[in-house]
């Protein structure tokens, strides 16, 4: 079975890097800039930010379902350099596989089937698996130790 990740789009974020530090303080974002490697993984890119670089941290709805009780929000870093990422049907991105996470499987109606913490380097098998299973629509990746969402993934 196939899979492919899914970035969130850039566009919605983009009116963003036009606001002012006051501007975003009144949305509940930051404009950050990043002081350490692998600290800010970026969910447009899915890329991590570079030490020096600049980019928005604010809340975002990823599991956004109104008959689903897993609705589901949490903080995103998008980089003001972000390009949409759009990986091939298998690829784990370096910033996904790099990272200890939490992955949770929803059904078409956005209930949650299975959930599970795996290691980045074992992400491609464990999505395989689990999105053969015919009643599995998509699952969303997180990351363990904060909870913060990286990516959604689904059959390829």
């Amino acid at each position: 079975m196939h899979f492919r990740l899914h970035a969130l789009p850039l566009a919605p974020f983009r009116p963003l890097f036009e606001l002012d530090d006051a501007g975003l303080a009144a949305l509940g974002a930051r404009r950050m800039t990043v002081d350490a490697p692998h600290s800010a993984p970026c969910r447009v890119s899915l890329a991590d930010a570079a030490p020096g670089e600049r980019l928005i941290l604010l809340n975002h709805r990823h599991l956004d379902a109104p008959s689903s009780p897993y609705r589901s929000e949490g903080p995103v870093f998008v980089r003001e350099a972000a390009v949409e990422a759009s990986p091939a049907a298998g690829e784990i991105p370096d910033m996904v596989a790099r990272r200890l996470l939490s992955v949770r499987l929803y059904d078409a109606d956005w209930m949650m089937l299975d959930a599970d913490v795996v290691d980045g380097a074992g992400l491609a098998d464990r999505l395989a698996d689990w999105l053969a299973t015919p009643s599995a629509a998509a699952a969303h990746i997180h990351t363990a130790r904060r909870g913060c969402f990286l990516a959604a993934a689904t059959r390829a």
